[in-house]
C-alpha cells in the first residue's frame, strides 16, 4: 500500500461534501497538472489510502484520510464542453487526462494545520 496526499479547496469540494456523498465515496476529477495526471493514471493503486487536504483557504490542513476503490481511468469531464475541466484536445480514444475514485475512511478528530505538519 501506498499513501498520498490529495488536495482540494473546500469551496469547491470539501470534506464535508465526501461525507454526504453517496456511500462517502467520489470521484477525484479535474486534475490539470502533468505530474498529478500520471500518478493517477500509473501509480495510485487499489486500497492506496491518502490524506484529504484543504488547500487554498487562511488554514490550509489535513482534514481527513480516504482510500482508492478505483485506479486510474480517463476523467470524463474532459470531454465534455460543458464541464469547467474540458480539454478539446482530450478524446475517449485519445485520453489526456486520469481519475480515481475514493472513499472516507474517516474525517480526522481535529484539523492537522499546514504549521503543524511543517513543525514536525
Amino acid at each position: 500500500m501506498s499513501y498520498w496526499l490529495l488536495k482540494s479547496e473546500p469551496r469547491a469540494f470539501g470534506v464535508t461534501n465526501l461525507e454526504s456523498a453517496p456511500d462517502q465515496t467520489t470521484h477525484w476529477e479535474g486534475v490539470r497538472n502533468y505530474q498529478a495526471r500520471n500518478f493517477l493514471r500509473d501509480d495510485l493503486c487499489l486500497g492506496d489510502q491518502a490524506f484529504f487536504y484543504h488547500s487554498g483557504t487562511t488554514n490550509p490542513a489535513v482534514m481527513g484520510i480516504v482510500e482508492v476503490v478505483r485506479a486510474g481511468y480517463p476523467d470524463e469531464t474532459a470531454f465534455d464542453p460543458g464541464s469547467p475541466y474540458h480539454d478539446p484536445a482530450s478524446t475517449p480514444d485519445q485520453p489526456r487526462w486520469y481519475r480515481v475514485d475514493v472513499r472516507l475512511v474517516r474525517r480526522l478528530y481535529r484539523p492537522i494545520s499546514l504549521a503543524e505538519l511543517k513543525r514536525h
